[in-house]
This record gives C-alpha cells, structure tokens and sequence, in this order.
C-alpha cells in the first residue's frame, strides 16, 4: 500500500468507539496503523488538526483526509472497500434496518446503560428500567439469528460492541446486574459469539485493564455522592 492509500487509526486503548472501527478494518482484511491518543491527559496536536470539531477519537485518515465519529467512519469503510466483507445488506430496506437499530443501539441503548452503572444513585432506579426497556427491544430485533447480521457480524453488531463486551465488565465493576442470562438470554448468546469471533478477540482490550479502570470510576462517583 502505497503512502497516499496508508490507513491510519487514531484511537484510544479502551474506547468501544474506537475498537469499532478497528473491527471493520480488520474484518475487511484493510491493514492499517494504529495511533493510540491519550486524550485524557493531553490531546495530540495531529488529533486537533485531523478533529478539530470535536476533538475526539476516532479518527481515520485515509487518501490524507480524516473522517471523524465511529459509525460515520465504519460506512465510509463499507463504501470505499466494497469488495469484502460486506457491513451491509444489499436489500435496501434491510439496510434501512440496520441503520435504524445501529442508531438505535449507540444514541439509545449505549448511554442508558452506563447511566444505569455510574449516574447518580438518585436516579439509577429509573436508568435501570430505561436500559430493562433499552435492551429488550434489541432482544427481540436479535431474535434466533447468530448475529444481528444474521451469519455474520454487520453494522449492528459493531454498533453494539459496548454491550457485548464492555458492558459486562461495566456491570461486575459497579455492581449492577442488568443483562443477565435470565432476563436476556438471546443477547447473552449473541454476546459471546460476538467477543469468541477470533478476529473480533484480536481487537478487544484486556478485561483486567478494563475491570481496573471501570472500578477506578465507579470509586471516583461513589466519593463525589459522599
């Protein structure tokens, strides 16, 4: 790969958002480099110039230009390598779908459910029934298939790494079971194809690193309720 064709990746270590796209790449079987962003302790020259809007990760440069904001950067990939691995249905109105519940999952579902975890206890009933309510229609979207992509992993699925992965993690950390095998077992199931797909295990972060840093934060709001 020539230097104007060079993929490069700015993201962060334990971000959902950034380890999708990561997913796709290498899914699609595009190599890449990858450019870790602390930006929580100071956020890089290149990533305020490639980003200048919102001053976050991801970021993918590809061709010299930078495409900001993970699902946007996962359909620029779809659209520029068509040839493997499709994110995307061919039918139109199935495509249609899955935007919807891609949206659905990263606006709606995600936000609930770390609120349910680490919002303020007052309010944390009410984040825990929102997320009840969040999850169960993405229960009955997932149905029997594998994926929500049906045999393979698609744009849902990536759209919902947080909950296959992160969120379990989130859940041990700070106590609060919500997506349980009872409750949800068909998202449970999909769950585990999801972090046991060998491509997708490549990507994800370590969960002891995650469990340190998700506890670091639930001890962080536990002292500010004080």
């Amino acid at each position: 790969m020539n230097q104007e064709e060079q993929v490069q990746v700015l993201g962060l270590w334990g971000s959902p958002f950034s380890k999708r796209v990561e997913m796709v790449l290498k899914l699609k079987g595009i190599p890449y480099e990858y450019i870790e962003e602390d930006v929580y302790v100071q956020k890089s020259p290149r990533l305020l110039k490639l980003n200048p809007i919102h001053k976050k990760v991801p970021v993918l440069v590809h061709q010299g230009k930078s495409i900001a904001e993970s699902l946007v950067i996962v359909e620029y990939i779809e659209d520029t390598w068509t040839t493997s691995y499709p994110m995307l249905p061919h039918d139109p109105y199935e495509r249609s779908m899955a935007r919807f519940w891609a949206k659905y999952a990263d606006d709606k579902v995600m936000s609930t459910l770390w609120k349910a975890c680490w919002g303020p206890e007052s309010e944390r009933e009410k984040m825990v029934e929102e997320a009840y309510d969040g999850l169960k229609y993405l229960e009955e979207e997932l149905g029997d298939k594998q994926f929500f992509g049906g045999e393979t992993i698609g744009l849902v699925d990536i759209a919902a790494d947080f909950i296959a992965y992160w969120f379990g993690i989130a859940q041990e950390a700070s106590g609060v079971m919500i997506m349980t095998a009872e409750r949800f077992p068909k998202l449970q199931r999909w769950s585990q194809n999801f972090v046991r797909n060998n491509i997708i295990k490549e990507v994800l972060p370590p969960k002891e690193k995650l469990m340190a840093l998700f506890k670091a934060q639930f001890g962080n709001n536990a002292s500010n309720e004080a």
